[in-house]
């Protein structure tokens, strides 16, 4: 059985990681596995003296302004409605 991640052999004796998505990855792999197989929604930024994290960018925005973008159709490509 192989990683599905960077394909080398998963070793008998050594941490297997098993995904919900039925993936059987190395331990060094999971992360990546989750970043591109699943793509999870996250904030960039900072935690200052207090505690407080002050986001700089934030995937969950971009998410949703790419849904609105493609959600809304231009009158080109609105389709035609057949004759019946």
């Amino acid at each position: 059985m192989n990683c599905t991640v960077c394909g080398n052999p998963l070793l008998l004796d050594r941490v297997v990681f098993h995904c919900s998505c039925g993936a059987f990855v190395h331990a060094y792999c999971w992360d990546a596995h989750v970043l591109q197989a699943h793509q999870p929604s996250f904030e960039i930024g900072t935690v200052n003296l207090d505690g407080e994290f002050i986001a700089r960018e934030s995937k969950r925005e971009e998410q949703v302004s790419r849904a609105q973008v493609s959600g809304e159709q231009s009158p080109e490509e609105q389709e035609t409605p057949l004759l019946e």
